[in-house]
């Protein structure tokens, strides 16, 4: 039997589908300008930068303008970037990693004060920032730890935080038992479960905590303010503002090049985000799964 169907058209949807495009393509516009400009003003020379009326694009692209920025002694912005991918490296991994673990911990065991532990640890969410800032600050500086790059990323490693540890329980408790019970009559142990079993299946949501914590570590500005005082130990968030309120050199001015850096300064970003987009879209999904 041969069956044929047609899309009756529909005047309201019509209406309602270019009113929803004109929208998006505004918004395109509003949010994209300020990057375009960015990227254009990276490109430019000097009397280009300071002409008015502004120009949008440069006569002539000065590529040149990068690398000059990545040789200028006096803003090191290479090692501003190569800081930043240290912390945000270990970051993300400490973050993952000891959030699956607390996770683990509350949703596959039952033991006193459990529920307690796992309501302090959501409750810690409400708290602002600034609460633990002033004793946090103390605890690295009693060790010793002021201009250096371990208060940025050593607290990941402690139970990574409330948000992931709330996340990816929901993910191990969507999770059947069944795997459990199968791998211990196998005679593995609960590490070996974690590691080998569960761990595997909570790609998509270890890929959405990672994306989150990469790009906000990467754009983190108040830890490396406290804690960091060297140039040469600046993050590149904190670098590009001692860039901005660096003197000119000889009379020339430098915002073309402080352009160039933060430009520089979200490749990071949103490459990470293009690769890891179609997992983050995935984990969002999946984070409405009831357990």
């Amino acid at each position: 039997m041969r069956m044929s169907s047609k899309r009756t058209f529909n005047p309201a949807r019509l209406t309602r589908d270019v009113v929803l495009y004109a929208i998006l393509m505004v918004l395109v516009v509003v949010f994209g300008f300020p990057l375009l400009w960015t990227l254009s003003a990276s490109l430019k020379t000097i009397p280009e930068f300071a002409e008015y009326p502004p120009k949008l694009f440069p006569i002539s692209p000065q590529w040149i303008n990068y690398w000059t920025v990545l040789n200028t002694p006096r803003v090191p912005v290479l090692t501003w970037l190569l800081n930043s991918s240290l912390v945000v490296v270990l970051t993300t991994i400490g973050t993952t990693l000891t959030s699956a673990l607390v996770a683990y911990s509350f949703a596959r065991f039952n033991y006193r004060g459990r529920d307690f532990l796992f309501f302090i640890t959501l409750a810690t969410m409400t708290l602002p920032a600034q609460v633990t800032l002033i004793p946090q600050f103390i605890l690295f500086f009693k060790m010793g730890m002021m201009n250096t790059l371990y208060p940025l990323w050593v607290p990941a490693w402690f139970g990574g935080g409330a948000f992931g540890i709330f996340m990816l329980r929901q993910f191990f408790k969507s999770i059947p038992r069944d795997l459990d019970e199968a791998a211990l009559i196998d005679g593995a142990g609960y590490p070996r479960i974690f590691w080998s079993i569960l761990l595997p299946l909570l790609g998509p949501a270890l890929a959405t905590l990672a994306i989150i914590t990469f790009i906000a570590s990467w754009g983190d500005f108040q830890n490396p303010l406290l804690y960091l005082n060297s140039p040469d130990k600046f993050t590149v968030s904190i670098g590009l503002q001692f860039f901005n309120n660096a003197p000119e050199v000889g009379g020339v001015p430098m915002r073309h090049l402080l352009m160039a850096a933060c430009v520089m300064s979200m490749i990071p970003t949103v490459a990470i985000f293009f690769i890891g987009q179609r997992y983050f879209v995935q984990g969002v999904v999946m984070s409405g799964l009831k357990g």
